[in-house]
């Protein structure tokens, strides 16, 4: 029997877009008030008029570590609690190693990694406090199969999983879940980058998911009775042999 998302509140990162935004829009849908955070303030501001008054905009440089730390106080003050946190924003490199940047590197790492358990620091505190919560991760099939050709991004996402099973032993005595979503390939900004060959090809092949279809998994995860948890859930193309 599913939980219902009716009087929850959420708050999503990188929600101006792509797997955050359809995110948010599920959780909408389901019932609960949704926090979208992203550094995209005049983006945020157009999407929440449009998703209803249960949509809050919260224009936040999930770079800035100040601002990272400080963000929970500004959540309840808009939405009045916190039940939900999903770490979707992310950013994607590519490429060989000997021929890469370790200034982009540092970005992407910085944001996948150090960005992302800094929000989780910032928030849970409430929800061991209040012994109720879920956090999600939107990570990567990355995260469990080294993936050749992205060798940084995979690393950045092998860090992801190992937080989160961590994370998740030490807190589910306080009614905490943690637990990541892991999708394939997904038709999203983060693979801008992608080889204009190899996007034509996948495109072509099947092997490229929409964002909606990922956003119906995190909305599965977060309506699983309280005494469940879905540690891992990966979400691949069926075309893709992994």
């Amino acid at each position: 029997m599913s939980a219902s998302l009716e009087g929850k509140v959420a708050a999503v990162t990188g929600a101006a877009s792509g797997i955050g935004l359809e995110c948010a829009r599920h959780m909408l849908a389901a019932g609960a008030s949704v926090v979208l955070i992203d550094r995209a303030g005049d983006r945020l501001e157009a999407l929440c008029a449009e998703l209803g008054p249960k949509a809050f905009p919260l224009v936040l440089d999930l770079m800035d570590g100040p601002q990272v730390s400080g963000m929970l106080p500004r959540i309840l003050e808009m939405a009045g609690g916190l039940d939900i946190f999903h770490a979707n924003a992310g950013a994607y490199v590519g490429g060989a190693v000997a021929e890469g940047d370790p200034d982009v590197w540092d970005k992407v790492l910085n944001l996948n990694v150090n960005a992302a358990f800094r929000c989780v620091h910032a928030v849970l505190p409430h929800m061991i406090a209040q012994k109720s919560g879920d956090i999600v991760f939107t990570s990567s099939i990355a995260g469990v199969v080294p993936v050749v050709w992205e060798p940084i991004y995979t690393a950045s996402k092998f860090a992801v999983q190992a937080f989160v099973h961590s994370t998740r032993r030490q807190v589910s005595q306080h009614g905490v879940r943690v637990g990541a979503v892991l999708p394939g390939p997904v038709v999203t900004a983060l693979l801008d980058d992608w080889p204009k060959s190899k996007m034509d090809e996948a495109l072509a092949n099947g092997s490229l998911m929409q964002p909606n279809e990922v956003a119906e998994c995190v909305l599965f995860m977060l309506t699983r009775p309280r005494n469940v948890v879905v540690r891992d859930l990966v979400i691949l193309p069926n075309s893709v042999d992994l």
